[in-house]
C-alpha cells in the first residue's frame, strides 16, 4: 500500500471557500475526497503526492478545522503507526490550542489503537498544520490513499 501525507492552510471569503483553498494548498483540491476510516495495510509506504488525476475518486483519512474568529489559532494533525502487521492512523484537530499539546494527543491516540491490537509500532509520523485566522481560515492535513487509478498520466 502506498500513501502520501498532505497538509494546506488558506483563508477564504467564506469557510466553503477557505476550505476548498486550503485543499488545493495542499494538492488534493481537483479530486473528489472520500473519507475512510483509519487502517493501513503492513509494509505501507510513505510517498510524495504525485499528480492526481481532476475529478478522481481518492480515499483519505482527513483532518480539518476551519475558523471565523480573527487571531484564532488553528491546528489539523494526522499520526501514523505502521507495525508489521498492519497500521493506524488518527486525525486530531483544535482551536487554540497548544499545538504540541495537539500532537502529543494524537501520537497518544495512535500508540493505544496499536496497543490494543497488540502491534509494536515500527515507524510513526505526525504531519501538522496551523494557521492564525485574519478573517475566515481553513487548515487540512490529509493521509492520500494512492492506486493507479487515481494517479495522473504525464
Amino acid at each position: 500500500m502506498k500513501v502520501a501525507i498532505v497538509s494546506g492552510k488558506a483563508e477564504g471569503p467564506t469557510k466553503l471557500n477557505s476550505f476548498d483553498n486550503a485543499l488545493l494548498d495542499a494538492g488534493i483540491g481537483d479530486v473528489n475526497l472520500i473519507k475512510v476510516s483509519s487502517m493501513l495495510e503492513k509494509a505501507t509506504e510513505l510517498n510524495p503526492l504525485p499528480k492526481l488525476k481532476a475529478g478522481a475518486m481518492v480515499n483519505c483519512v482527513l483532518s480539518t478545522i476551519s475558523s471565523k474568529s480573527k487571531g484564532d489559532l488553528i491546528s489539523s494533525a494526522i499520526a501514523i503507526a505502521i507495525g508489521d502487521n498492519l497500521g493506524c492512523v488518527v486525525e486530531n484537530c483544535a482551536v487554540n490550542q497548544s499545538p504540541d499539546e495537539l500532537k502529543k494527543e494524537a501520537e497518544e491516540m495512535v500508540k493505544y489503537m496499536m496497543e490494543k491490537r497488540n502491534e509494536k509500532i515500527n515507524e510513526l509520523v505526525i504531519e501538522e498544520i496551523n494557521h492564525i485566522v485574519e478573517d475566515i481560515a481553513t487548515v487540512v492535513v490529509s493521509l492520500v490513499y494512492l492506486n493507479d487509478d487515481i494517479i495522473a498520466n504525464e
